[in-house]
C-alpha cells in the first residue's frame, strides 16, 4: 500500500529486518467508506464492538515522549491494555525486552510513510477498564508488571499512570474477513469520534519476508475495486489524543 524511494525505503528495510511483524494500512474519509466497504463485500452487521480509552496528560505530555498509553473493551471478550513505545529503533532495544512474550516490534506502512512501534500489552478480566476509568480502582492496576516498568523506563520523570487522564472512549468497529479474490485477511475499522467524524482504516498485517509482495498485492487488490489509495492519510491515535486533549482543556478552563 505504500511507495517509497531512495532512503525512505532503505531506512523501512532495515526496520522491517528487524520487526516481528508489518501492518499494511489505509485510511478512507467517512465519504468513500460506504462504496469500499461495498466494493470489499464487508458485511457491518458483523463487525465487532469495541471501546478504547487512552491515558495522558491535557497537553498530550507522554505523546510528546513517545509514549501511549490504551486499555479497551472488546465485545464479546475480555479487555486488555497496552503500552506502546512509538517510534521505536528495534536495534536500539533492549535485548531482555525484545524476548518477552508480551512485547512485540511492528512497521505500521501505509501510503507515503511508516512508523516502527513497540508494543507491550496485557489481557485483562472483562470488567477491569470500567472500573478504573470510572475511578473505583486506580489506573495502575490495568496494567502488568512489565507494562508499568516499561512505562517508569520511557515517560517522563515522575509521572506516574495513576495522575494521567483518561482521554475518551473512542467507539470503534471492527471487521476481519478474507475479501473476494485476496488471498489473506483484511481488517476494517471504523472509528466513531464523539463529534460525528468518522475513519474508515483498512489494513492486512505480515510478516517482515512478506512486505514487499503483500504490499504489492494489497495495492493491486484495492486499484482493481476502486478505492482511492491517493487520499490524505489519518492517523486514528493522534486525531482521538487530539480531539479529547482539547476537550480536557476547555473543561480545565470553564473550572479555573
Amino acid at each position: 500500500m505504500t511507495r517509497l524511494l531512495g532512503d525512505d525505503l532503505l531506512h523501512l528495510m532495515k526496520l522491517v529486518e528487524q520487526a516481528d511483524s508489518i501492518e499494511l494500512k489505509l485510511t478512507l474519509p467517512a465519504t468513500a467508506s460506504r462504496t469500499a466497504g461495498a466494493a470489499l463485500g464487508f458485511d457491518p452487521l458483523n463487525a465487532q464492538i469495541r471501546q478504547i480509552f487512552f491515558f495522558d496528560t491535557p497537553d498530550l505530555t507522554l505523546d510528546a515522549a513517545g509514549v501511549v498509553v490504551r486499555a479497551r473493551r472488546i465485545q464479546g471478550k475480555g479487555s486488555d491494555s497496552v503500552v506502546k513505545l512509538r517510534p521505536v529503533v528495534p536495534s536500539e532495544l533492549d535485548p531482555a525486552l525484545r524476548k518477552s512474550k508480551n512485547f512485540g516490534v511492528e512497521v505500521d506502512a501505509a501510503p507515503g510513510g511508516y512508523v516502527c512501534s513497540g508494543s507491550m500489552k496485557g489481557k485483562l478480566p472483562a470488567d477491569a477498564v470500567l472500573k478504573s476509568v470510572s475511578g473505583d480502582k486506580p489506573l495502575h492496576k490495568l496494567f502488568s508488571k512489565e507494562q508499568r516498568a516499561l512505562f517508569a523506563a520511557h515517560a517522563p520523570d515522575g509521572m506516574t499512570l495513576d495522575e494521567l487522564s483518561v482521554l475518551g472512549p473512542i467507539f470503534v468497529l471492527k471487521l476481519k474477513a478474507v475479501p473476494d479474490a485476496f488471498t489473506r485477511p483484511m481488517v476494517a475499522e471504523m472509528w466513531l469520534y464523539p463529534d460525528g467524524a468518522r475513519v474508515l482504516e483498512l489494513s492486512t498485517k505480515c510478516l517482515p519476508a512478506e512486505g514487499l509482495e503483500v504490499a504489492a498485492e494489497a495495492r493491486a487488490y484495492l486499484e482493481g475495486k476502486g478505492v482511492d489509495l491517493a487520499g490524505e492519510q489519518t492517523t486514528k491515535t493522534r486525531t482521538a489524543l487530539e480531539f479529547f486533549s482539547a476537550e480536557l482543556r476547555e473543561q480545565g478552563e470553564q473550572q479555573a
